[in-house]
Parts: C-alpha cells; structure tokens; sequence
C-alpha cells in the first residue's frame, strides 16, 4: 500500500512543533502504536491519551508511537494508510494497535482505519502476520459490544493497575497463547470467548463463553492517583488546547448525577494530593505558563483554591474545562480570570428545579445566581450554559423553563459585567449503558427538533446564541451507546461516515434504530453489556433510575467498587 509524501511530511512538520515527543530505537523493542480515531489537534488535548504514551513508553521493551486518524481530510475511496507520527510507519509493522476511544460516534474512524490500512477488518480473520488490536477508553468500559468483534482485546476501566501485564502478554507466544494470557489479565475482555444467544425479536436471551472465560470482567482502576504523574507527556501549539500542560487532580465523580456516564464508570471518585499536583505543574511550568486542571468536577477538588493560589504565584495561567456551579464562588471565578481565562462554562443541565432534582443535579436555581454573579464580578467576557433536551421525565415547562432561566442569567450576568454575553449550548439526551438510565428510551427525534426549534424561538428575539448539538448525530449515538455486536456489520458496510450511509447500513442488515432506541428494556432482560462491569450492581442502577429491579435485576453478578 502506497505512503504519499504529503502524509509523511505532515507528520515530520508536526513533530518538529511538539516538545516531549519520546523517540525509541525499534532494535529488539516491542513496537505498539497508540491509535486516536480522530484527529491529532483533538486527541492531544486529551489527558488520556498522553498519560497511555508516557505508560507504554516507561517500559524500555517497549516502543509506542502515536496515530491519529484525520476524517476530514480522507476521501472515502481513497485508502491512504494512517501512518505513526514518529517514525510514519504503516500500522501493519506493529505488533499491536492499541486504540484509545473517547467517543461513539468516533467508531466509525476504527473500522476505516484497519481498513485503510490493509488489515483485516475482523479479529477472527487476523494471524500471526498482522497487529493484535486492543481498545479501550470510557466508552467502551461502558459498553464494549459494537467493536467487539474487531478487537482481539478491550480493557474495561483504567489501563495503570495492568499496563505492565497487558505489555507482557503481548510480548510473548502466538496469537491464540496471547489472548490466553490476556484473558487472565485482571479488567481484559476478549470478545472472542463470549457469544450472545439472541432471540427471534433481537433481544439477547443468554451469554455463552468459553470455558476459561470469566463470567464478568470487572473494571480496573487506579486506587492511588499519586502512583502517577497524571500529566502531558507533550506539548504543542497544534491542538485544541494549544501548549496547555495538563494535570490531573481528581478522577471519579460522587456527584450521582443520573445521566452521567462518569458518575458511575469511574468510581469510586479520587484525588490528588497537592503536593503531586504541583510537583507535575511545575514540570510544566519549565515549558509553559499554561496549566490547565483536569477532573470531573474539578472546583470539588478539595485542595483547589490553594492549588490555584500557588500556582499563579509561580507565574500559572490556571484554566479548567468547566464547572460545577455550586462550586464557582468569587475566590475561585476571581483566581481563574487572574490567570487569563475569558469564559467561564457552567453545567445547568435542565432548566426547572423539578428535573434537577429529578435527575439528582443537585443545584438550586440561587446556586446558578451565585455562580453568575461571581463570573460577572470576576470579569468573565461570557458565560456557557450548557443543557440537555430530552431528559427522562422532561415536560413542555421544563423545556421553556431553559429559556426562560437563560434570559434572567443572560440579564443577571450583563448587569454584573458591561457587555458580558451567555451562550446557551443544548444537546440531546444519549441514555448511556453502566448508569442508571440504561434501560430508558431515548426521547423521540420529532419530539427534540421541536423542542430545539421552541429554544430557539424563545432565544433569539433576546439575542443569546443558541448552540445545539445534531439530533440526527445524537441518535446514532444513541444506538451505539447501547448497541449489540450487530451494530459491527453495519460500521463494517458504511463506505463513509455520513448519516445516509449509516441508515443504509443498518436497512442492510435488517436493523432498525428504534429497536435500540426507543425500546424501553425490561430491568431482568440480558442487556449486550453483560459480560462487563463497572462494579455497580444493577439493582442499584435500577433503583436510581426508578426502575424495578424485581428477580434477575443482578443478571451475571456484578459486584460493587471495591
């Protein structure tokens, strides 16, 4: 397969703009490539990413180089291999393709990059002479099943507490004695040795494995956070967030939002010391004045306001992603605009204090007043509000309470700070697998667009942007989040990821969306997730989520965080 020279010089540009790039001999080293199915500017600004490339390449058996897939610049036709960035080496040449999966609707990008690249698409019709495939990353934790059969391995949880067994297993033996080993590997799934038994309306009625196959691979994680830095491995001014070092303060969310993927995939939540904290900023303030803080509710942190404080001190222009609104106080929105931050983005998530509290938001209306109050004290430039349509129990009220709650923050945040604007950002509601909503319908499609189209009505004669998110995307996400391994035919038979192809795809193999959609699933019923967890028990889930658990509400004996 052909290597053109624009895609070899690309990446050489690239590496001569990053700082850390970490460059081994191949001699007698196991090369594995760390696969991103999207592109370069988004995968290194993802913390995940950087802490797997540092791992793999602690190891001095080990050679790991980074390759990410670029959907917008690739013609459907045209098979150009992804190649590794640092030394733009073909993947074949690997020993094994560990691809790093963030999001559903990235896929996709999976299956288009193993067919790029001239292997074989299925696990089952890959030898000895081609890479082993593993994947991991949040969503896959969740729900492994869509790529499941194109992956000889998926780790369910964090990768730390296993990446020196995983890199031995691949060190050694045949394929077959490979994914033996990998097998016993605690929170290593090999969808080979599961086979769902799938009754006449599509349902699954039962889960064979393979006789060393445990019954449930349970999750992974990290119980002492400190055991690692948490931090960039390296710098460039061509990602998203342009030569920002990230640092890690707390993983895991006690929050209990039902809605939230992780809430309950990365429990039970921890934190960082400061003294780890800092030591890691400061390794980055060598190189950047930019640190940006990592977490799920990163203002929860317990040390953050003396973390922020010193490191401004030492001359840190400190930003987060976002945050909790009940945590944004005049302190912490007045050391974040210190350091240079414009906007400040806030999670509402619905507008009516009846579905916070329904969906456990745990955030009062006078909670938001505080938060904007204290951006416009701060000088915050804008302010993002980020909400969900299409929430289990959403009424008509709730739908104009967005509305009207973005107007009177809008006016309240505008008083605070001269020419200071709110942006409002809306996304449909993904039920997603492992959380308490994971036997829930999806909100129909019509029943969103005219909630979207009531938002924007309600908005624009107030001149606040409403930036909403595709519903059409949303449901296909949907179907994924949820999906079985019959969704892999269809990801296999798309010629290109557009909407058109994927309904094609999914008419082809005599599926329908709905099915994973709008089906409310009953709680005893085998669900295609079944041979994982995340140490949630079902009844528990189904409890939050208002469900009766009733007999079987446990299939498979997931058993708590321990």
């Amino acid at each position: 397969m052909s290597i053109s020279w624009e895609a070899t010089a690309k990446a050489k540009a690239r590496l001569v703009r990053e700082r850390g790039t970490i460059h081994k001999d191949w001699g007698g080293r196991l090369p594995v490539a760390l696969v991103y199915p999207n592109t370069y500017s988004v995968g290194m600004s993802g913390l995940g990413l950087q802490i797997l490339y540092r791992l793999f390449n602690d190891d001095p058996e080990v050679v790991c180089e980074r390759a990410f897939y670029e959907p917008a610049g690739r013609s459907p036709s045209a098979g150009e291999p992804v190649l590794s960035l640092e030394s733009q080496r073909p993947l074949g040449d690997f020993a094994a393709l560990a691809f790093s999966v963030t999001y559903e609707l990235d896929y996709y990008h999976v299956v288009s990059t193993l067919r790029d690249s001239g292997l074989p698409l299925w696990a089952a019709e890959r030898d000895d002479r081609h890479p082993l495939v593993i994947a991991g990353g949040p969503c896959l934790t969740a729900n492994p099943e869509p790529l499941a059969p194109f992956c000889d391995a998926i780790v369910i949880g964090e990768a730390e507490p296993i990446v020196v067994q995983l890199l031995a297993a691949l060190a050694g033996g045949d394929r077959e004695q490979t994914l033996r080993t990998l097998a016993g590997v605690p929170g290593v799934y090999v969808p080979s040795l599961y086979q769902p038994i799938y009754a006449p309306d599509g349902s699954i009625v039962d889960l064979e494995r393979a006789g060393e196959a445990p019954p449930v691979v349970g999750r992974v994680w990290l119980r002492d956070l400190d055991a690692d830095p948490g931090a960039s491995a390296v710098l460039t001014p061509d990602a998203e967030l342009a030569d920002m070092f990230l640092v890690e303060v707390a993983r895991g969310c006690a929050r209990g939002c039902l809605y939230c993927l992780a809430g309950y995939c990365f429990l039970p939540a921890r934190e960082r010391s400061p003294e780890s904290v800092l030591r890691s900023a400061r390794e980055g303030l060598k190189q950047t004045p930019k640190i940006g803080l990592v977490g799920a509710a990163v203002a929860d942190y317990s040390h953050f306001e003396e973390v922020v404080r010193e490191l401004q001190a030492e001359g840190a222009r400190v930003s987060v992603a976002s945050l909790r609104v009940d945590s944004l106080s005049e302190p912490i929105a007045r050391a974040l605009a210190g350091g240079g931050a414009r906007t400040v983005t806030l999670g509402v998530e619905a507008g009516s204090q009846h579905l916070r509290d329904l969906v456990h938001k745990g955030v009062s209306t006078k909670d938001l007043e505080k938060a904007i109050d204290a951006a416009g004290a701060a000088g915050f430039a804008q302010a993002k509000l980020y909400f969900m349509i299409g929430l289990p129990g959403e009424s008509d009220a709730d739908v104009e309470a967005i509305g009207a709650l973005s107007v009177s923050l809008g006016e309240r945040f505008a008083a605070r700070r001269r020419g200071g604007r709110v942006v409002v950002s809306v996304t449909p509601f993904v039920p997603k697998a492992q959380t308490p909503y994971q036997w829930t319908a999806m909100a129909e499609p019509g029943l969103l667009r005219e909630r979207l189209a009531r938002l924007q009505t309600a908005l624009r004669p107030r001149k606040i942007e409403l930036r909403a998110e595709s519903v059409d995307w949303a449901l296909v996400e949907g179907v994924l989040a949820r999906g079985d391994r019959r969704l892999a035919e269809v990801l296999a038979r798309m010629d290109r990821n557009s909407l058109a192809a994927w309904g094609r795809a999914l008419a082809e193999q005599g599926l329908s969306a709905e099915f994973y959609l709008r089906r409310h699933r009953p709680v005893g019923e085998v669900l295609p997730w079944a041979a994982v967890s995340t140490g949630v028990r079902a009844a528990a889930l189904a409890k939050l989520g208002g469900e009766d658990a009733g007999p079987g509400g446990d299939a498979f004996g997931q058993g708590e965080p321990s």
